[in-house]
Order: C-alpha cells, then sequence, then structure tokens
C-alpha cells in the first residue's frame, strides 16, 4: 500500500527507487483499521473517507471490501474463505464495525419537558450485509460514549443533540469510537 519508502532525516518522508502504485481506498480502510489508524497521510485519508461515509445521512458501509481487490470480496469461496468470500481475519474487523445513529431531542410543553430518544444501529450481519435497526435500549459502551460527549445520559431530560458513534476494532482486539456530533 505505501510503496518502497525512505525516512529522511528532516521527518519527510521521499519516495525511493520506485514510485508507489495508487491504492484503492477501501484496502487503506482494512489495512488500517486493523492497525487501529496509525498516523501516516494513507491512514489519514483512510479515516476520513470512513467518517465521510458515515456522517450524517444516508449512512454508507464504512468498509466496502467489495472495492478492494486484495482478496477482500467478491472471490470463489475456497478452503481458507468463508461462503461470503473472506478470511476469518478480514472477517473480525468488518464484523466488529458498529455505526450508531444518536439523537435526542427535549421540548418543553405545558405538561414538562418531553424526552425524544433515538437509537438505530447500522452494522454488518453474518452474510457481509450492512443493515439498519432501530434499537429501544443501547449498550454499556453507547452510554458512556454519550455521558462523555454530552454530559448527560441518553434518556434523561437535559442536552439535546445528534451525533454518530462508529466503533471499530484493531488487531490486538482493542475497540476505538469515533464521535461525530452534527
Amino acid at each position: 500500500m505505501l510503496g518502497v519508502m525512505t525516512v529522511v532525516a528532516a521527518g519527510f518522508v521521499a519516495p525511493s527507487s520506485g514510485a508507489a502504485q495508487p491504492y484503492p481506498i477501501d484496502c487503506a480502510i482494512l489495512l488500517c483499521m486493523a492497525g487501529g489508524f496509525p498516523h501516516s497521510a494513507e491512514c489519514t485519508a483512510a479515516q476520513i473517507e470512513v467518517i465521510r461515509r458515515v456522517t450524517p445521512w444516508p449512512i454508507e458501509p464504512p468498509l466496502q471490501l467489495w472495492n478492494c481487490p486484495m482478496g477482500g470480496g467478491g472471490s470463489m469461496p475456497g478452503p481458507s474463505l468463508g461462503s461470503d468470500g473472506i478470511t476469518p481475519e478480514i472477517r473480525q474487523y468488518r464484523d466488529a464495525v458498529e455505526v450508531w445513529e444518536l439523537s435526542k431531542r427535549i421540548e418543553n410543553s405545558s405538561g414538562g419537558r418531553n424526552v425524544s430518544a433515538t437509537a438505530i444501529r447500522n452494522f454488518y450481519n453474518s452474510d457481509g450485509e450492512f443493515v439498519r435497526q432501530a434499537q429501544s435500549n443501547v449498550p454499556a459502551w453507547v452510554s458512556a460514549a454519550v455521558a462523555e460527549h454530552t454530559g448527560s445520559t441518553f434518556t434523561s431530560d437535559h442536552m439535546s443533540f445528534r451525533a454518530i458513534l462508529l466503533r471499530m476494532q484493531d488487531h490486538t482486539g482493542e475497540y476505538s469510537t469515533e464521535w461525530v456530533s452534527y
């Protein structure tokens, strides 16, 4: 993905004898997601594309393996591939992706304050399809993220908000989240 590079003492990265080949952004997303989006020009571009895909509407699948020619999708199932055409290692990254559409609106009325909270979970099902489902309850990690970013709970009568919460997993099994208010 990155080509052959030489790091120059001043901190610049200069191409060596062979020029870097262009790469599909979805291959970069897969590789950078697995690495926890390390700091590099390619991974920054990949992370920006993931955020663009999930904000605000319509939500697109953040990881589009069918666009990556590295064997991420669309190939015939083989001995180490599942029926979806990907390896268990790649499936681990895909299946860990969750995109939550969260909104809470507070309205004052003569009867008090009305709270309208909506949580929609977008995720890859076992067939690799990116699906959208309304949720009546949110997991603890979503509640914790709401509290961290809004200073309120999801069901309290304080603080209206609209946000996207994206969760991904890296190669060590660590989860990371991105919160985008809009």
